[in-house]
């Protein structure tokens, strides 16, 4: 079972994130309403935001944001894949049409994941603070709840403007069960963990499994293996 941890002396915004520890008395049915009784109740929408290469996007990415929209009671979980990621300068990444076609072939079978283009769109090195600020413009009622590897969160105050990104969102950090995270570098209140056992998968294994002829069946999804074949990415160069 997956377990959620609130960093600092104030959880995120609303009661749905009070206590999210599996055992506690209080945690098991405290909710807010659901997306259509948010809205008619006048109550901000909670919309994640799952930032990423997705090169390839893989199972453990999509068990990671079911896991958070359940746990955060998100109305739907947009998918961003990168456009020109900024933290893999000089390393070979996929064009971003093909990791954002993946993208779109791997959560198109759960009415609460979408796919935006808006990484992709834009020119110039992808930046985080970027992607809040053009999705804060386009959702500008909702709570932006942003999904991301616990491991880049220890790196996070490297990132460009990153005094700005709390303001912005409330960061989800997914984990493997065990992790621990140093936060007394963190603003109090704008961080929580939630353990995901699937995150065991990455996708540099997948890419080399392709590379040297291993299968990737059941690792991602089948859509995903097929468009791989018919693309030939991650083929070994000759």
């Amino acid at each position: 079972m997956a377990r959620t941890v609130v960093f600092g002396s104030r959880p995120p915004t609303g009661p749905r994130m009070m206590l999210l520890i599996p055992g506690h008395p209080l945690s098991a049915h405290v909710r807010t309403p659901g997306g259509v009784g948010r809205r008619l109740a006048g109550m901000a929408r909670r919309i994640g935001i799952m930032g990423g290469t997705f090169d390839p996007v893989h199972h453990g990415h999509l068990v990671a944001a079911s896991e958070v929209q359940a746990r955060f009671d998100l109305d739907e979980v947009v998918f961003v894949p990168t456009g020109v990621p900024w933290q893999k300068d000089g390393k070979q990444v996929s064009a971003a049409e093909d990791r954002y076609l993946m993208t779109v072939v791997a959560t198109a079978s759960n009415p609460r994941f979408s796919v935006s283009r808006v990484d992709v769109d834009r020119t110039g090195v992808t930046y985080t603070v970027d992607t809040l600020r053009d999705l804060n413009a386009r959702y500008p009622d909702a709570d932006l709840f942003f999904i991301t590897g616990a491991d880049a969160l220890e790196q996070i105050l490297s990132w460009h403007r990153a005094e700005e990104l709390f303001t912005l969102a409330h960061f989800v950090g997914v984990t493997r069960p065990g992790y621990s995270l140093a936060d007394a570098h963190l603003p109090s209140g704008t961080v929580s963990l939630v353990e995901v056992p699937a995150l065991a998968i990455s996708s540099t294994d997948c890419r080399a499994r392709v590379a040297s002829g291993m299968p990737v069946w059941y690792l991602v999804p089948d859509g995903v293996v097929q468009y791989i074949s018919k693309r030939g990415l991650y083929a070994a160069e000759d």
